[in-house]
């Protein structure tokens, strides 16, 4: 059974940090290339920052450029995002999403989501 889990979620103040972790299972994770969406309320959900499958290379939202990190742990079968300098405009659900490379291709998964609020 596939799963993506993220965790680390939570309140901020402006300014603050976060960093989200998103466990996979049930799939071969070094075949994926790792993304993190968000979706604010009444809007689209957007890219943040995608990762290659062996953590070559990355990608980011020009919104989050100098402030987000992505990374990944292949062995621990988990991607993260390092949040930096929040601002209330980064309050929303935040989704991590598998993206089958190689024998996988065509393969996509989602996680159900965690909320990040960023408010004084």
């Amino acid at each position: 059974q596939v799963q993506l889990m993220e965790s680390g979620g939570g309140l901020v103040q402006p300014g603050g940090s976060l960093r989200l972790s998103c466990a996979g299972s049930g799939f071969t994770f070094n075949n994926y290339a790792m993304s993190w969406y968000r979706q604010a309320p009444g809007k689209e959900r957007e890219l943040v920052a995608g990762i290659a499958s062996r953590g070559g290379s990355t990608n980011y939202a020009d919104s989050v450029k100098g402030r987000f990190t992505i990374s990944r742990d292949n062995g621990k079968n988990t991607v993260f995002l390092r949040m930096n300098s929040l601002k209330p405009e980064d309050t929303a659900v935040y989704y991590c999403r598998a993206d089958g490379r190689r024998a996988e291709l065509g393969r996509l998964y989602w996680g159900q989501g965690t909320q990040v609020t960023v408010s004084s």
